[in-house]
């Protein structure tokens, strides 16, 4: 048995929810955080047929992508089959879990998943976010810096690209006098003291600020810590919309059409005027991508990979790129199996399910 919260937590840390869209719903939908379960089902999406697979599999948790709630609800009697879908879930005692547009904006999300089921190497973020990273400064006493440093690193601090502990020092001197109703770590209290101290500065993702703030005044040894936040412009190169990589050889368009065909198992693939060019640079998006598409053209792709491209949308390609529409759930559909693996490496002792039941409402004549 294990408490939701326990799941639920390893989630939020792995894709925080802040990094989901506005109109998102992403999280514990239905069910208590302290309650525990001894098995849980993963699916794509949530529905009746899927709450039934949960009852047989006695499965008290559902962990899906897609929210099966979006907006806010003001009766729950069952005239539609979202309603159904939650009243059979809560008559059953099955909580339900989403991790959405988060999951779809981390690197090994979604779009990392179907990178993967391409071959594409050398992948990173195609649309970078903005607005999610701050710069911490502090002040140390120059002993105690290592021990700062390590606490503040340890709590997800200090990461560019693929480098970690990422921090910058400047050496000086800094004064304070304490009243009576102090205990200086160093001086005496009434007296002003200079100490030698370490300015340090490091970046934090704006997700982490508590968990960096607390890491830093429990490792830091002056009674008052000193400290700055400020926030920065850069792009956050490691959380954004979409993906691009390579393939590991070049392929004709045909060939890339193919091996999509046959990977995503569907039943067609829409896609505009073939350019006669080798395809090596793929661009994706799970799910509706069509607002990415100028980044895809912009980054040099051949292909763009998504789903839901509307009949004009097409047009914008302007032959500068192959939109390859493979459908919604084709581009989502091993996000259950992103799931499976996260949860059975970090919870091995736990038996999880994947979902028998095929949740596309879309099929092909």
């Amino acid at each position: 048995m294990i408490k939701i919260k326990n799941i639920s937590t390893f989630f939020e840390n792995f894709a925080p929810l802040r990094l989901q869209e506005s109109y998102d719903n992403a999280g514990l939908i239905i069910g208590d955080l302290n309650a525990e379960v001894d098995s849980v089902l993963v699916t794509l999406d949530v529905t009746e047929e899927v709450i039934e697979e949960a009852i047989r599999k006695k499965a008290g948790l559902i962990i899906a992508h897609h929210p099966i709630v979006f907006s806010g609800l003001k009766k729950i009697t069952g005239k539609n089959y979202v309603e159904r879908t939650l009243l059979k879930a809560i008559k059953n005692n099955i909580a339900i879990y989403a991790a959405h547009t988060n999951l779809d904006s981390i690197e090994g999300g979604v779009n990392g998943k179907i990178c993967e089921k391409l071959g594409l190497k050398d992948c990173k973020i195609l649309q970078p976010a903005s607005g999610l990273l701050k710069k911490l400064v502090t002040f140390i006493p120059i002993d105690q810096a290592p021990q700062v440093h390590e606490a503040v690193f340890s709590a997800g601090a200090g990461n560019i690209g693929n480098y970690d502990s990422c921090g910058f020092n400047v050496y000086g001197e800094g004064t304070f006098r304490g009243n009576e109703s102090t205990n200086p770590f160093v001086g005496k209290k009434g007296e002003i003291h200079t100490e030698k101290e370490i300015r340090f500065e490091t970046i934090f993702p704006t997700y982490l600020q508590e968990k960096v703030i607390r890491a830093l005044l429990n490792a830091h040894p002056y009674e008052e810590v000193a400290y700055d936040i400020y926030t920065i412009d850069n792009k956050f190169n490691r959380v954004g919309m979409g993906m691009i990589g390579t393939l590991p050889a070049e392929k004709n368009e045909t060939e890339f059409l193919q091996q999509l065909k046959s990977t995503f198992n569907t039943g067609v693939i829409r896609h505009t005027a073939l350019q006669n060019k080798a395809v090596k640079k793929v661009a994706v998006c799970g799910g509706a991508g069509a607002f990415l598409l100028n980044q895809a053209i912009a980054a040099g792709a051949d292909v763009f990979v998504s789903g839901d491209f509307k009949y004009h949308q097409f047009f914008d390609a302007e032959n500068k790129i192959v939109i390859t529409d493979i459908g919604h759930f084709e581009s989502e559909q091993y996000t259950k199996e992103l799931f499976y693996e996260l949860l059975t490496k970090n919870f091995p002792k736990f038996a999880i399910h994947l979902s028998e039941v095929n949740t596309n409402p879309v099929f092909y004549f």
